[in-house]
């Protein structure tokens, strides 16, 4: 592969040197726990290769972990990629391979629930201290920056509410302070933006969305730049991550559609999203392609494309509506996550009790639809029928 093939070109190529294919298409599954060899030097040079692709031991992986790892990491523009069994996993061991008792944590406040929950139940119970910033601080990130400050960490778009972050502007302040950048960069998946340009150290995907694609895998991946590969790698090691080569086969073979899904779930959403904003019902749209959402203009900037996930703002509603609304859907299914070739739908509530340094208004319910492959027009018709269930709750 040329590091001046297009990237289509480069999401079918990449992570499938001979080393690792042994001549076939697609890696093959290699599953391992001890690997034996045939003599001292053998065992000598595997053990000095060990992060270098050379089987060692199955945890530190087989040809089938390599060569996805160098697809994700080749694409994201890293020097080094570790998988994790999910994308909760590698946020946690990302987080914990650089943070020690004493540190300071600076998290996003629309941060994914599941991090939030990890900072105050687990981080704080090792003396790790964490403080909730607004996504849109810009350059006021200076002014929570300590000198116990070890990682700024980044979602953007947030989680549910879809803030797009000035990666940029933040990554350079943190910098300043010797500060390093996490990114969950889960939502752009590892096409459409590029982190370590942007000055991000460490961007993490949970691949059990759009790499996988298909709502059958969990896993997780976290790419370093040079300067932190090596600590997260060992670190993460540490801590015996691991992942299953079958569910890494998957990954590898998701990876290798995930252009073509992303366009058509673009394509997708942008049309739906379009239709929702001609309805009265809707207060706004929060896409980061519509500058209804906050941070347009950084998405504007530093993103490709788009996907399938964001939200929508009723002007009004209550739990009945909104229980209407989302239940008795033909296409659109009630469920977590987002990534696969289906579309979901979930009525938010609550938003403030996953808020600290930001506040929603509870008054205007939110719904976050994943649109998925089927046709967008049959997505449209369902939503219509749906604002019918609505509307006949609001008016009795």
């Amino acid at each position: 592969m040329s590091k001046d093939d297009k990237l289509a070109t480069q999401i079918v190529s990449v992570g499938r040197e001979k080393k690792f294919t042994k001549g076939i298409i697609n890696p093959p599954v290699f599953r391992a726990s001890t690997v034996v060899f045939d003599t001292m030097d053998e065992m000598r040079f595997a053990i000095k290769n060990k992060t270098n692709g050379e089987m060692f031991y199955g945890r530190r992986g087989t040809p089938t972990h390599f060569a996805f790892q160098q697809a994700i990491c080749e694409l994201e523009g890293g020097a080094g990629t570790a998988l994790y069994p999910s994308g909760a996993g590698a946020i946690s061991s990302a987080l914990l391979a650089f943070l020690k008792s004493g540190d300071h944590l600076l998290m996003v406040d629309t941060a994914y629930e599941p991090t939030r929950d990890l900072c105050n139940k687990m981080l704080a119970g090792f003396g790790i201290e964490t403080t909730y910033y607004d996504p849109m601080i810009g350059d006021s990130i200076r002014e929570l920056i300590r000198p116990s400050t070890k990682v700024l960490f980044l979602e953007s778009p947030g989680s549910i509410t879809m803030e797009v972050q000035d990666v940029p502007t933040l990554s350079r302040i943190a910098h300043e302070h010797n500060v390093i950048v996490m990114l969950d960069n889960t939502w752009a998946s590892p096409i459409n933006s590029r982190p370590f340009d942007m000055g991000v150290d460490i961007s993490i995907q949970a691949a059990t969305k759009y790499i996988v694609g298909h709502s059958d895998v969990m896993m997780g991946t976290a790419t370093a730049n040079e300067q932190h590969w090596e600590q997260l790698r060992e670190n993460s090691y540490l801590m015996g991550q691991t992942t299953s080569p079958d569910d890494v086969y998957l990954a590898a073979r998701g990876l290798r559609t995930l252009g073509v899904r992303m366009a058509q779930h673009n394509k997708n959403a942008l049309k739906v999203a379009n239709w929702l904003t001609t309805r009265a019902e809707v207060d706004h749209v929060r896409h980061p392609a519509f500058d209804t959402c906050p941070g347009h203009e950084f998405f504007k900037r530093d993103f490709s494309s788009g996907n399938g996930l964001f939200s929508f703002v009723l002007k009004q509603g209550d739990l009945a509506s909104v229980t209407a609304f989302v239940e008795n859907m033909d296409h659109f299914k009630m469920g977590f996550s987002w990534g696969g070739f289906e579309s979901l739908i979930l009525g938010v509530f609550g938003i403030n009790n996953i808020r600290t340094a930001t506040q929603w208004d509870n008054s205007k319910p939110l719904i976050r639809l994943h649109i998925g492959l089927e046709d967008a027009d049959d997505l449209i018709a369902d939503l219509d029928a749906a604002f019918s269930r609505y509307n006949a709750i609001l008016q009795k």
